[in-house]
């Protein structure tokens, strides 16, 4: 078993433990146990309303991420790259980076109601801010020697991009992923709590105006697992390929 696998399983089941003890001495039903926790999980899955609502979530969360990711890493590239674009573009970042999300929220709902396109561009606009923010870092620090080799050896456009940039820019790309990925899904259930009629944030919702903690929890950590498994199944071995990436553009 890989050894950061079985570390992860001790601290779970280690939490997990933690977590039934508390129940357990507290014996209030605004602390279930796991045991609650897990049946609610089984109950909601079996009636179907957990597939909908996860299956929902989820592509909202993807559909922000990618345009997020896109839009602002273009965006970051560009302010990186050119110091005029960044004397006039960055008091807007420097703006919508300190503007909260549910003011963005709000505003997008009330100027093109309670859409899904309103709900979707909401996490958008809060998440490129801080993907370009990120990008610009990494562009800003690219090798001036590997830039002057490129010259040398008449790198194409491809070769540049490919060999070149994407290597150097890898350790700022998997930092705003990460980030992103864990922001995006909390803005989306806040945007789904506020006008949306299904996914996970309008379950929970529900459940808070019954006080039912069980649901909440249900909810809550079978989306948690759902982000695990891309950390696990899709970032962490493109993390690994970068690595081998970045020491092959280092030792030429």
């Amino acid at each position: 078993m890989d050894s950061r696998l079985r570390d992860y399983l001790l601290v779970t089941a280690g939490l997990l433990m933690v977590w039934q003890g508390l129940a357990v001495f507290v014996a209030d039903p605004m602390l279930p146990g796991p045991l609650a926790v897990i049946q609610a999980i089984i109950h909601e899955w079996r009636s179907g309303a957990l597939l909908h609502h996860l299956e929902v979530t989820f592509r909202r969360v993807a559909i922000a991420f990618v345009c997020a990711m896109i839009l602002g890493g273009l965006l970051g590239w560009f302010m990186g790259r050119s110091q005029r674009a960044n004397r006039l573009l960055d008091p807007l970042l420097v703006l919508f980076l300190n503007l909260p999300a549910l003011v963005v929220i709000i505003l997008l709902y009330v100027w093109m109601g309670l859409v899904e396109a309103a709900a979707v561009l909401a996490v958008i606009v809060n998440k490129v801010p801080n993907v370009a923010a990120t990008i610009r870092e990494g562009a800003r620090s690219l090798d001036p020697q590997l830039e002057e080799m490129a010259e040398a050896y008449r790198f194409t456009r491809w070769q540049r991009i490919r060999d070149l940039w994407l290597p150097q820019l890898f350790p700022y790309l998997m930092a705003s992923m990460r980030t992103g990925l864990a922001l995006i899904w909390k803005i989306v259930l806040v945007v789904e709590l506020l006008g949306r009629s299904d996914g996970v944030g309008f379950q929970l919702h529900l459940a808070f105006q019954l006080f039912d903690v069980t649901t909440i929890l249900a909810y809550s950590f079978s989306f948690i697992a759902i982000v695990q498994l891309i950390e696990w199944g899709l970032l962490q071995p493109l993390e690994k390929r970068a690595r081998r990436w970045q020491g092959e553009v280092h030792h030429a």
